[in-house]
């Protein structure tokens, strides 16, 4: 068994670096993320004591009377951030549990509601659960107060041949960057819209998945910048291009077996199917939390190559969940509704949800389908059980709080203090007067 790293080897690891500083780091309920920075002399005393912080300064955190938290580096996430601080010299990064003074993890703490989830799944029967994610973003230039231009500087498309560019230049340096920080990659490429490109994550155990993907996004913002333009997680920026989503991928073994092998044979209902009718079954729900902003609803139109109703496929360019076999014949659970906008560690811990019910009440999925759901009439998808994804967030919003599976998984505290967030945030979309607006009726 691999020795466990502790305090004392990180503070000789970061002193044969000649790191100074360390940064402490964790995720919000939005997935903003949040930086301290400590001295290496008190690196062993945060591992082992934490770092006292003010939890009601927070957004979505605690009242002031419930303020006092704990920072609790977790020692595996420790690692060197491939660029230098103010001083020239090297910085480390480690990302924090949140914790009372109890020690009792925070319940509003997304990477502990994250780890509940993976905990609630192995106690179902999965043994070991992992997630490959496809990141797609869009790089604008930066003009001279370093605001990002939205701008159609490039027509590569899919796969293009766009290594001359400049953002072609600025990705391959993020995927540089992200292999210096140990993350593993697929590949990367340019995507179909104008000045959208993708980055692919291979498969990590879920927390760290979602602990690599949070680095990710922090990495390739610092790598943009350096390029002189700007990483945009804006779900739609334009009205008459794809906009970019967030694929995730599980795959799943029990007793060294692929779990979800059963989907992609004929007649047999197993753990996959079950899987996928958990995902389909709190769709609705889950799209409040994978797609949070009021722009991620603009994504979830006809003609934005993202899906729009509940259904799963084997091959259609559109479905809710695709299953499909990778070239070591494992079969994997593809979630193709998040954007790059949500919080991770929320994202993944809802979807787990969703299948984990699925397969603790044994639900089958419903026929994969492979034809066109919009072309139908909406009796034909009544018919089917393939429903429409929420319209916009103040319905998704709605289907969450109804959702008592979703809600236990994310907890009240959690779910009060992200619904209370985002109902505002529709409120004030729902009363600004847009210049689509003026232009019709002004």
């Amino acid at each position: 068994m691999k020795r466990q790293t502790t305090a004392d080897d990180l503070t000789s690891l970061a002193q044969a670096a000649g790191v100074r500083f360390v940064r402490l780091q964790f995720a919000d309920l939005f997935g903003t993320v949040k930086t301290v920075e400590i001295p290496v002399a008190s690196l062993a005393q945060a591992c082992t004591e934490g770092v006292l912080f003010d939890g009601s300064s927070i957004h979505g955190f605690a009242r002031v009377e419930e303020s006092d938290m704990y920072l609790c580096p977790d020692t595996g996430t420790w690692v060197l951030l491939p660029w230098l601080d103010e001083t020239g010299r090297p910085l480390a990064r480690m990302i924090c549990d949140i914790k009372l003074p109890d020690g009792s993890p925070f319940a509003g703490d997304p990477r502990a509601i994250l780890k509940r989830a993976v905990a609630d799944a192995q106690a179902c029967g999965f043994e070991t659960l992992s997630l490959a994610s496809e990141l797609e973003f869009f790089l604008f230039p930066l003009d001279n107060d370093s605001q990002p231009v939205l701008v159609v500087d490039d027509r590569a498309g899919y796969f293009g041949n766009d290594q001359e560019q400049a953002a072609a230049r600025c990705r391959l340096d993020m995927a540089n960057a992200l292999a210096k920080l140990g993350i593993p990659l697929f590949g990367t490429h340019h995507e179909t819209a104008p000045c959208q490109h993708e980055i692919d994550i291979a498969p990590l155990p879920v927390v760290q998945a979602a602990d690599a993907l949070v680095t990710a996004k922090i990495a390739m913002r610092t790598v943009a910048r350096e390029h002189g333009l700007y990483v945009s997680w804006m779900p739609k920026p334009f009205a008459s291009f794809a906009g970019s989503g967030l694929h995730v991928r599980f795959q799943a073994k029990r007793a060294g077996m692929d779990d979800f092998r059963d989907v992609l044979c004929d007649g047999t209902v197993g753990c996959g199917s079950s899987f996928i009718a958990g995902l389909l079954d709190h769709a609705a729900a889950l799209t409040a939390i994978a797609n949070p902003l009021v722009n991620s609803y603009k994504r979830l139109q006809p003609g934005s190559e993202a899906p729009i109703y509940a259904f799963w496929s084997t091959r259609h360019p559109m479905p809710f969940v695709q299953a499909a076999m990778d070239a070591n014949g494992a079969v994997s659970i593809e979630l193709r509704s998040p954007d790059p906008s949500c919080n991770p560690y929320l994202a993944f811990a809802a979807a787990i949800a969703a299948g984990t019910d699925g397969v603790r009440r044994r639900l089958t999925a419903p026929p994969a389908l492979f034809q066109s759901a919009t072309a139908m009439t909406a009796e034909e998808r009544f018919l089917r059980s393939i429903p429409r994804l929420p319209i916009n967030l103040e319905d998704a919003l709605a289907f969450l709080e109804e959702d008592e599976t979703i809600r236990a998984c994310l907890g009240e505290h959690a779910v009060t203090h992200y619904v209370g967030a985002k109902a505002a945030e529709w409120e004030a979309y729902s009363r600004t007067v847009h210049a689509w607006e003026h232009e019709q009726y002004l």
